[in-house]
């Protein structure tokens, strides 16, 4: 093994972000954390950068709408990872991913650019429905703009954050599980996939220096974590010794409740509808054209959803 790659992360403040840049130390890396200018008097934000840097992370000042300043913060390192929001209800910012991708162009050293993916493969999501194909889409731009400028890349298809998904037995606008009922998807039998997020960041922090991940997409698929909705709750039935009581909502019912809501929300739904109805995760194989992390770096334990879900007990 060589010297590790210095790495630079955009977006460590968020929510996915601040797991990268734990990771990112925790495995050797020295980590470069854009400090953007425009964050004002955020004292959260400013105090969790202070805090990567008592753990040994360098703070480096940029912005997007300032272009020399992404150059300047990119000549700094060996790799870049974008971990900036594509949730519309947090906030959407994908395509300010282009700016990026001119930066490292122009600065012309990175060895490899890991954008803001970590879901869904957008490449599978061609015949999304609107709103929400509207992620897939502008993802899809930004890889476009990396391969049109040669830039090597690991494109990470996480699947489902656990946070998001499994604390709610799988419901949008859920977050903690219901020790009473729940309200299972058609026959709540599509298969999905669920990864801790701090696990993800492992992953991903895993795949920079190896080459066999090298301008392709890395999948996780934890084998004991593809479950369906159905599954995850009799996971949970099981901890808390008792049966919920089940409903069942048809795919029209779901699309009609969707187009009552509002666009952010729309977009949202989307995903879980194509998740949970189409089983859109996993109804394809890993092509030679891409890898599966848990296959890649067995040495990483991954948390198991039944032992996720015992922190809510």
């Amino acid at each position: 093994m060589g010297l590790k790659s210095k790495i630079l992360i955009i977006g460590g403040t968020g929510y996915l972000g601040k797991r990268l840049v734990k990771a990112s130390l925790e495995q050797g890396h020295e980590t470069f954390v854009l400090q953007r200018s425009e964050i004002g008097v955020d004292i959260e934000k400013i105090q969790m950068l202070l805090s990567f840097k008592k753990q040994g992370a360098r703070l480096v000042i940029g912005s997007f709408d300032d272009h020399r300043s992404l150059v300047e913060a990119v000549k700094q390192v060996d790799v870049v990872i974008c971990a900036v929001s594509g949730v519309h209800i947090r906030s959407h910012q994908i395509l300010l991913q282009l700016k990026l991708v001119d930066a490292i162009k122009e600065a012309g050293n990175i060895k490899r650019f890991l954008p803001s993916e970590f879901g869904t493969d957008p490449a599978k999501m061609g015949d999304a429905i609107e709103p929400g194909r509207v992620t897939f889409d502008d993802k899809m731009v930004v890889r476009k703009a990396i391969e049109d400028a040669g830039i090597p890349f690991t494109y990470v298809s996480a699947n489902c954050f656990a946070g998001y998904m499994v604390g709610g037995l799988c419901q949008p606008g859920h977050i903690l599980p219901s020790r009473e009922s729940v309200v299972l998807f058609g026959d709540g039998n599509q298969k999905s996939i669920f990864v801790d997020e701090d696990d993800i960041a492992k992953y991903a922090i895993r795949t920079i220096d190896d080459p066999r991940t090298l301008n392709k997409t890395v999948y996780l698929r934890p084998p004991a974590n593809i479950l369906s909705q159905r599954e995850v709750v009799e996971l949970w039935e099981k901890l808390i010794g008792k049966q919920l009581k089940k409903s069942s909502l048809s795919e029209q019912e779901f699309l009609n409740i969707m187009k009552g809501q509002g666009y952010a929300e729309q977009v949202g739904l989307t995903h879980y509808y194509h998740v949970f109805y189409h089983g859109c995760l996993t109804n394809f194989e890993i092509g030679d054209d891409a890898e599966e992390a848990s296959l890649l770096y067995p040495d990483i334990k991954y948390t198991k959803i039944d032992d996720y879900l015992k922190q809510y007990l």
